[in-house]
């Protein structure tokens, strides 16, 4: 026995040490967790899983067919693989068999692609790169059967439409594209619009393609289907084939003021009012439509940029000639009320504007000047209405109501149709109530204070006077500033930039005790002296006429200490009394002999020497030059300008009387609260108490140095308190002197 257990132990010994090895790793069992167990039993359950939900799905698809056919038909038109169910189950039967067998890579990444759905090609979004794409396909198609904008087309639309003989189909296909570029672009309560187009427009190339198409080519092809002459002076409506292209035309042309109202960039926009501008003449039948497209011109016309109101007022001209006898009274009527709107703030980046406004709004009205009579008549009225309220109210608002930039601005417009029409009779009877008007504004508040709104009043009675050749007592009215006690004061403050009133109406304390205002005022004086009397001094009067002017120049240089003043005012009296003196010599050597009531003897004599030219007239044309000089180097310096127009802002006081206060000096003071020390909070001495007692008159006690300087010291410890009280903001308080007019809405 025991020989054979040995022999036993041998043979084991001699087995491989692999085997024996292997022979144990197979009989032992991996003793596996919980968790790795469950997670066996469901990886191997899954297979049966996917299984059943493949088969579900393919009854839901099956189902797919009764419950929603036209989404069945769709499917199967567009993506045939994903009804394709044999090819699935045979798919899965597959997957199935190979579960087991190694694979390499590369087979399982081309089978990772079959197996996941792919979409069509037809469902892939396009870009705007695809316009470009595709261009061979002359008909592309889209989804819904509406056929697509291609660049192909618009190629083929290009051609006919330069062809002697235009189809007139053509005409009505490109109107028909443009209405779809519109669509495509509108809204989301216009898609119903879109969804009707006759044309599908993808991208912004083809939106561009068909824009252009239609602003270069159709107004001539239009001209070619209508067959109009080069020289042909009849409207376009009475041609035979009108009525071929009224209907279609009629849509183009409101899609046309749809798109220019939904443009904000000035370029496209002065593309498109050149367009509009030819297609003016086509217009004309269309009423109802023509007011809406004045109506958004004149938008245009009032609050676009340079170009963009040129060319707004251009094609409004030719427009309204077109059909000047029906929509004449409409163009006048919302211009100027367009005109009043857009002038109440002035300012040197909007004065261009508004004097653009001015001057093509006088064309307009002198195109039918027994039309413009009505409005001019009514408008002047209502200023009328405004001054006579001030003049008897004398309160804050009344006051207000007048003295404001859409009043003077009114008074402008009003005093240039005048003189623009001054050799036809029918506005002629207007230039007295006119010239009453700016008369009264300037003697309503005759301050200091609105010193540079009565230079505006002043300019424009001048340049009335010029063209109408008509008298005005304007001499008296500048002669009287020289002679106010606040402009004859000593300057408390020096202002290191020189005051201009070009953009102001009304002066503030803090600018009326400056030195700049004291400067500016000699210098309108002496331009407004100027400009008139070189005027007046061709006239067989003249020497008459100045002796006031002379008398009251010679008293003020008596009293004046500034050498500057002397100097510019001294050299305006030797010009006035030199040509008077040639007026006279004049006179003397040609022995006026005719009556004084031959009014033809007189002009012939006026004008002989008008040509001659007189000293002051020369004299003028030089200043003038240097005027012009000085005037264009403020413009180019804007920024500068901007600084110095201080515009006041309105501190609204208590609510007391409504009649105005007088000061001291009788000056009527509009606004009682600006006052520097109620601004500056700064308490009153007893002395300037008693300088307030009118009764008993007591007279004026010499303050003492020691309040001076408390006063002094008082103000330089409040250096952050604005003076809110000298200034108001005129746009904001002012009345709009067109909320009263009882005229029927545009």
């Amino acid at each position: 026995m025991k020989l054979a257990t040995k022999k036993v132990k041998s043979l084991d010994s001699k087995k491989p040490k692999n085997a024996a090895i292997k022979k144990k790793k197979v009989s032992e069992k991996p003793k596996l967790p919980k968790v790795a167990k469950k997670a066996v039993k469901d990886e191997e359950k899954r297979p049966k899983k996917q299984k059943a939900a493949k088969k579900s799905h393919k009854k839901d698809l099956e189902g797919l067919k009764d419950i929603d056919p036209e989404f069945y038909d769709f499917l199967k038109k567009n993506d045939k693989e994903l009804l394709d169910f044999n090819l699935m189950d045979s798919d899965d039967d597959e997957e199935d068999q190979n579960e087991a067998e190694p694979k390499d890579d590369g087979a399982e990444s081309e089978e990772d692609e079959e197996k996941y759905h792919k979409p069509s090609n037809d469902l892939e979004v396009a870009s705007d790169e695809s316009d470009f794409e595709g261009d061979d396909d002359d008909e592309d198609v889209a989804a819904g059967g509406v056929q697509k904008i291609t660049l192909n087309l618009l190629r083929q639309w290009e051609l006919q439409l330069s062809k002697p003989t235009v189809p007139i189909e053509t005409v009505r296909q490109v109107i028909q594209a443009f209405n779809s570029a519109l669509a495509s672009i509108s809204a989301d309560n216009e898609g119903e619009k879109a969804n009707t187009a006759a044309y599908k427009v993808v991208g912004a190339a083809a939106f561009n393609g068909v824009i252009q198409l239609c602003v270069i080519h159709l107004q001539p092809a239009i001209i070619n289907v209508l067959g109009v002459k080069p020289n042909s002076s009849l409207p376009l409506h009475k041609h035979k084939k009108w009525v071929k292209v009224r209907g279609c035309l009629r849509y183009y042309l409101s899609d046309l003021i749809r798109l220019v109202e939904q443009i904000s960039s000035s370029n496209i926009l002065n593309v498109l009012l050149k367009h509009l501008h030819q297609m003016a003449g086509m217009v004309a039948p269309f009423t109802a439509l023509g007011k809406t497209i004045l109506k958004r011109l004149i938008v245009l016309w009032a609050t676009g940029d340079e170009t963009v109101r040129v060319l707004s007022f251009l094609c409004i001209l030719k427009i309204t000639r077109k059909q000047q006898a029906t929509m004449l009274n409409h163009v006048l009527k919302a211009m100027y009320l367009a005109y009043v709107r857009n002038s109440k703030f002035v300012s040197p980046n909007t004065l261009p504007g508004i004097n653009f406004m001015r001057r093509s709004l006088v064309e307009m009205f002198a195109l039918d000047l027994n039309v413009s009579y009505q409005h001019a008549f009514l408008y002047i009225r209502q200023l009328a209405i405004h001054l006579r309220n001030a003049v008897i109210l004398k309160k804050k608002d009344s006051f207000q109501a007048v003295y404001n930039w859409q009043y003077i601005n009114s008074l402008r417009l009003w005093a240039d149709l005048l003189g623009a029409s001054t050799n036809k009779p029918q506005l002629q009877p207007l230039v007295y109530p006119l010239v009453t008007i700016t008369t009264g504004v300037i003697r309503l508040i005759p301050t200091a204070q609105y010193f540079p709104l009565r230079f505006h009043c002043l300019q424009s009675l001048i340049s009335l006077a010029k063209e109408t050749n008509t008298y005005i007592p304007i001499l008296p009215l500048i002669v009287e500033v020289l002679r106010s006690n606040t402009f004859n004061r000593k300057h408390t403050s020096v202002s290191m930039k020189p005051l201009q009133f070009t953009c102001i109406l009304r002066l503030n304390k803090a600018q009326l005790a400056e030195n700049g205002f004291r400067d500016e005022v000699v210098e309108q004086v002496c331009g407004l002296l100027l400009e008139y009397l070189a005027h007046e001094s061709s006239t067989l009067a003249f020497s008459d006429l100045v002796v006031p002017v002379v008398v009251a120049l010679k008293a003020y240089l008596k009293e004046c200490r500034n050498a500057n003043y002397t100097r510019k005012l001294k050299q305006l009296l030797d010009k006035i009394q030199e040509s008077s003196r040639f007026i006279e010599q004049q006179r003397s050597k040609s022995s006026v002999n005719f009556d004084l009531k031959n009014a033809q003897a007189v002009q012939a004599w006026e004008q002989q020497l008008r040509n001659k030219r007189t000293p002051l007239d020369i004299y003028y044309a030089s200043w003038l030059k240097t005027h012009e000089t000085k005037k264009r180097r403020q413009a180019a310096q804007t920024d500068d300008i901007n600084a110095d127009y201080d515009i006041p802002k309105l501190k609204k006081p208590a609510a007391k009387s409504g009649v105005p206060v007088r000061n001291e000096q009788g000056e009527v003071e509009l606004f009682p609260s600006d006052s520097e020390d109620e601004a500056m909070d700064i308490p009153k001495d007893d002395d300037d108490e008693e300088e307030e007692e009118e009764v008993p008159p007591q007279p004026k006690q010499p303050k003492r140095k020691e309040d001076k300087k408390k006063r002094k010291s008082e103000k330089s410890q409040e250096p952050a308190v604005e003076e809110a009280g000298d200034d108001y903001d005129e746009a904001a308080t002012a009345v709009d002197i067109v909320k009263d007019l009882d005229l029927d809405d545009w």
